[in-house]
């Protein structure tokens, strides 16, 4: 069995992903190694109430500005089992397209009752739920002038392992030059959110996006 893996591509004008990306194919781990790194004990997680809820910083606090939205999915194998217990970690820009973060040097405007983080946990089924603001797209590379269109981070860690992607919003226009999209190729329809009808949820908009780990149809991550 050959212990060669696959050669990772650099996305096109992103600086971190040069500096990040390995230039040599990667090498599978050793099962006798592997086995070093599996917890004896599997993580258990928890998460406090209403951290679903990213549209305010606190239940009794106003909605922050924006359109709140809401976005269900389901996180499963690539065999189609899902991941029951596992913690997705939430973050995103506000209406503005501002981070709350000292490294965002943007100048967008903040917004006091957005944070932008939030943390769920997936049910028996692999099932989650979470409301958010409907996030802005910002300019991200001013020397060349290239924006990134309007996504929610998502980290998804269950057992031993801990994956980060992306879901981004169908039919925005800086879609086509982000360059993580643009290393997805055709893969990319599977990091698009797929709106829906919002039912009884208190929201002005509502997405599907499942969550795919490993196979032929994984979810892309970065």
């Amino acid at each position: 069995m050959s212990t060669e893996g696959r050669l990772l591509g650099i996305g096109p004008t992103d600086n971190t992903s040069d500096q990040r990306t390995p230039r040599q194919r990667l090498r599978l781990i050793p099962d006798v190694a592997r086995a070093s790194f599996v917890p004896v004990v599997p993580a258990r997680y928890a998460t406090k109430p209403h951290e679903w809820d990213m549209t305010r910083t606190a239940p009794d606090r106003p909605r922050a500005t924006g359109v709140p939205i809401e976005v269900t999915g389901r996180v499963r194998s690539a065999s189609g089992r899902p991941v029951a217990g596992a913690l997705l970690e939430v973050w995103s820009a506000n209406h503005h397209g501002r981070y709350r973060h000292v490294e965002d040097h943007s100048g967008l405007q903040l917004d006091e009752n957005h944070l932008g983080v939030g943390r769920v946990l997936t049910d028996d089924e692999g099932r989650y739920r979470f409301w958010a603001i409907s996030p802005g797209a910002y300019l991200a590379r001013p020397d060349i002038g290239r924006w990134r269109p309007k996504h929610i981070h998502m980290s998804i860690s269950g057992g031993s392992s801990r994956l980060i992607t992306q879901m981004y919003f169908p039919g925005e226009p800086n879609n086509a030059t982000d360059p993580m999209a643009i290393l997805m190729g055709d893969a990319f329809e599977r990091n698009l959110g797929i709106p829906r009808e919002v039912g009884a949820a208190d929201v002005e908009q509502a997405y599907d996006f499942d969550i795919v780990v490993g196979g032929r149809n994984a979810t892309f991550f970065e």
